[in-house]
């Protein structure tokens, strides 16, 4: 890395709570910060990955209010948060009663900002940087927001999430209707209006839905 995540992340976040979650709080950009202007060029010319982790995204926001409104869901269980980006579905398991959390992203970035996240809300959330896509899953449940954005990515996890399904585990999915969402194959949980920033999608409030994997 070029440069020190973990200064770089609170040099160019603030700790605040995402709308939708008001109960945790994250390290995330707004307007008000440089990294918010951040050209795709001068990301990568400091050594740094798109920032997912530096914004709550609805359907992560949807997810973790699921979780934090039916904490039995998750009450004594091991979870996975898989894309984690900041963590904040994790944390919301942890503060539901889950008994074990990780936290799963491939940027290294996700991991410091993961951490900082978790010591904001006194939590304790483990990680893994492992690509773990198509792997056995050491977890009860696994959680997942935002993650049909892309044709690639959502043709990779369909069946891998279905295996998981087939073998007992609870899946969820927090989307806020991304292009790539398989509907056929979901269940319906819950659905919510999650106040979002204008520059991240193409409106103020995105109707975002909380889907089980079957």
């Amino acid at each position: 890395m070029k440069t020190d995540p973990e200064a770089f992340i609170r040099a160019n976040t603030s700790v605040m709570a995402p709308p939708h979650v008001p109960e945790i709080s994250l390290h995330l950009a707004s307007e008000a910060h440089d990294l918010w202007l951040k050209t795709e060029e001068e990301l990568e010319a400091i050594g740094l990955p798109p920032p997912f982790w530096a914004f709550a995204w609805a359907g992560g926001q949807g997810l973790a209010r699921y979780i934090l409104d039916h904490p039995e869901t998750v009450r004594g269980k091991r979870v996975l948060d898989f894309a984690s980006g900041s963590g904040l579905v994790g944390i919301a398991a942890v503060m539901a009663g889950a008994r074990e959390v990780t936290a799963s992203d491939i940027d290294p970035w996700a991991e410091t900002a993961i951490r900082l996240n978790a010591e904001v809300n006194c939590v304790l959330v483990e990680f893994t940087g492992a690509d773990l896509i198509g792997e056995t899953v050491d977890a009860d449940i696994l959680l997942a927001g935002d993650v049909f954005y892309d044709r690639t990515f959502a043709d990779a996890l369909i069946p891998w999430f279905s295996r998981l399904a087939q073998q007992g585990k609870l899946v969820l999915v927090g989307d806020p209707g991304r292009s790539y969402l398989p509907r056929e194959r979901l269940e319906f949980r819950a659905v919510y209006q999650v106040p979002v920033t204008r520059a991240l999608e193409d409106s103020e409030i995105k109707k975002t839905t909380v889907w089980r994997f079957t």
